[in-house]
């Protein structure tokens, strides 16, 4: 499958360069969880803890190794829509994209959009409260870096405040880029930004109004509180004194 455009990738040589080789995995997705399944078979995609007496389920992607203590200089998100594949508008995405990566690198995770997806599957996601912009992104854009081991209490390791704001900024930027293309993106909950302006419309889209009445319903005293959360509006920062009246 990914035999063309690897092909057209050496073939453009002068204008492309490949960081490192890629690496094609292919796995059943039974076993996509499966501990000792990947230990045998894709053991440089876990890691495993190492304590004494630690579950042999215990284990973690490799690629999250990185972010194992790390301290968050940024972390942004935003659905892409399949629109921008077009002919007319591929160009916009193309100098979008490496815009965006002269600020901060820019990963896309085509795993994380529903375009192209079976109707069945969609209409599912549809009747969920994500965003409905997922149901037609290609792919998320995340655009995130920290510092790992990062520890207040150990010498050597305490996090750079100067370093984290200009880092900030430079992720800020990134994503502007992208925002440019997409102003109506929206963002996963799951993997966004702490400081998202507005967080109700880039969450949750259209749902939102339903579930803040659903929210008003079934907790109107605020027992649930998280932050950015269907109705945190209401609450300070720290979940403690109601802004608004009920």
């Amino acid at each position: 499958m990914w035999q063309p455009f690897l092909d057209w990738v050496a073939a453009a040589a002068q204008d492309i360069g490949v960081a490192a080789t890629p690496i094609i995995g292919s796995i059943p997705a039974r076993n996509w969880w499966d501990a000792d399944y990947r230990r045998k078979n894709l053991p440089n995609t876990v890691h495993t803890d190492d304590r004494p007496g630690a579950p042999e389920t215990h284990v973690w992607w490799a690629g999250n190794q990185n972010e194992i203590g790390i301290f968050w200089h940024g972390y942004q998100s935003a659905w892409l829509p399949a629109a921008l594949l077009k002919k007319d508008q591929q160009e916009r995405l193309d100098d979008a994209l490496f815009t965006a990566s002269r600020h901060w690198p820019v990963a896309l995770h085509f795993n994380k959009g529903l375009a192209g997806a079976p109707s069945e599957e969609v209409e599912a996601a549809r009747d969920t409260a994500m965003n409905p912009a997922v149901l037609d992104a290609f792919a998320l854009a995340i655009i995130a870096g920290g510092r790992p081991a990062t520890y207040l209490s150990i010498p050597g390791h305490a996090p750079d405040l100067g370093v984290a704001r200009k880092n900030a900024g430079k992720i800020d930027q990134s994503m502007a880029e992208l925002r440019k293309i997409a102003p109506d993106a929206g963002s996963y909950v799951s993997e966004t930004n702490f400081f998202e302006p507005s967080w109700q419309r880039s969450f949750w889209g259209p749902n939102y109004p339903k579930l803040r009445a659903i929210k008003a319903k079934y907790d109107p005293d605020g027992l649930f509180f998280v932050h950015h959360g269907v109705g945190s509006e209401d609450w300070s920062a720290d979940g403690f004194t109601r802004l608004t009246a009920r």
